[in-house]
């Protein structure tokens, strides 16, 4: 019998018991592959991406990013993570959405390298700007625009994002003279395009992921040993008490707060979506960092935009995690992401 967003009556009595439950506690509507946690990396590299870009851009000149090391790393990242699918029976669609958005990202990062190396940076050179970023009103709300596409891609699908309203921007809020006249219009004309091609995909791609796919449960249920400190706020109790209990996390970033805030309180992690083997854990740490042991590393990549800082990415038990987030604060390392399948 099934209990929607509940333990079962018999998980419950388990789960007060304290022992360790012979069955998965966790009820089958909020189970999620055991792979997912590594399929999840390629898609949560193109939010890191656009996040570097984000924090590059009020700096430097767009076209000196490094968007062909971040084709390869997505690529290498995705290879990395297909070896540590070791499931019996791979998740091929997956593993086919993952190649879609891996070439969409190749192709647009590619015509961003042959127009940001031509006209882009002919643009800079005539505007006096050599490496930094250039000073006009375009390229500020171009960074305006990348930093709120990030912050809003960490809870919502990308194709959510509104483009239009930056899109009207260009023209209305920018102003039609000014310094470095050349750099505003070819600016005006960069994005102009990039704007509305991605309004225009981003619409047509929700209309068919709506069409295809029911929307995804947005909470992860979780069953953990030993939380004695405050709830956060965005975390429900669902059931047990005592030494063990359930609860429903927010998914994606937020579920990398919400997890660290309650490792810290003292809490080991006994499943995660129905999940107790390996979870995948990501920290952006100097290059000689040595990560808490008792985990497999699937990958390392440099930064390129930060030399000395590497990401690492790692696999753990569910049952480690708890002390892995602990032992992480302590050393105050701050943690990219833990991928909630």
């Amino acid at each position: 019998m099934r209990v929607t967003g509940i333990p079962t009556v018999l998980a419950l009595l388990l789960l007060l018991g304290g022992a360790a439950p012979a069955t998965l506690v966790t009820p089958e509507e909020h189970r999620r592959p055991a792979d997912n946690t590594f399929l999840t990396g390629p898609e949560w590299f193109l939010v890191f991406s656009p996040e570097e870009y984000a924090a590059y851009l009020p700096h430097h000149a767009p076209s000196r990013f490094p968007f062909v090391g971040h084709i390869s790393q997505f690529w290498q990242g995705y290879a990395a993570i297909s070896r540590a699918d070791t499931l019996p029976h791979p998740n091929y669609s997956y593993h086919l959405m993952i190649a879609v958005i891996g070439v969409s990202t190749t192709v647009e990062y590619g015509l961003k390298v042959l127009y940001e190396t031509t006209a882009g940076r002919f643009t800079e050179a005539v505007s006096g700007v050599t490496g930094n970023a250039p000073d006009t009103a375009e390229d500020r709300l171009a960074a305006k625009t990348a930093a709120d596409y990030v912050a809003f891609i960490k809870v919502q699908p990308w194709y959510e994002f509104d483009f239009v309203t930056p899109l009207k921007a260009v023209w209305s809020d920018t102003g039609w003279w000014g310094q470095h006249p050349l750099r505003k219009w070819e600016r005006k004309y960069m994005l102009t395009s990039e704007y509305a091609a991605k309004a225009a995909y981003g619409w047509a791609l929700g209309r068919a992921t709506r069409a295809s796919y029911d929307r995804p449960i947005e909470r992860t249920f979780v069953v953990l040993r030993g939380f004695e400190g405050e709830l956060p706020k965005d975390v429900q109790r669902v059931g047990g008490s005592g030494d063990s209990a359930a609860f429903l996390l927010p998914r994606y970033q937020a579920f990398t707060t919400d997890a660290q805030a309650m490792a810290n309180s003292g809490a080991d992690f006994r499943e995660i979506a129905g999940n107790r083997d390996g979870i995948m854990v990501s920290i952006v740490a100097a290059s000689e960092f040595t990560p808490p042991q008792g985990g497999r590393l699937l990958y390392r990549q440099e930064i390129l935009t930060q030399p000395g800082l590497d990401r690492f990415a790692l696999s753990y038990p569910v049952a480690k995690l708890g002390a892995v987030l602990r032992a992480l604060n302590r050393a105050r390392i701050p943690v990219e992401h833990v991928y909630d399948y």
